[in-house]
């Protein structure tokens, strides 16, 4: 499997390519698509998938790293 996983700003992750999503017990969640976006303001009505909900509460993920 080959994915890229790329944190926007202040929003959610981005997952592109060959990926496997499992729930803690190890389900497997199905993605249906090849990109998703996962939620990391803990937030989100539809978790692990990002809605939006970052952008009501101004969802600051912290600092940068150089």
């Amino acid at each position: 499997m080959s994915a890229t996983i790329t944190p926007y700003e202040d929003g959610p992750l981005i997952v592109r390519g060959d990926f496997e999503l499992r729930t803690p017990d190890g389900e497997t969640i199905d993605p249906a698509r090849g990109t998703i976006a996962l939620c990391r303001c803990g937030k989100s009505a539809i978790k692990p998938f990002c809605d939006g909900t970052h952008k009501t509460f101004g969802f600051k993920a912290g600092t940068k790293r150089d």
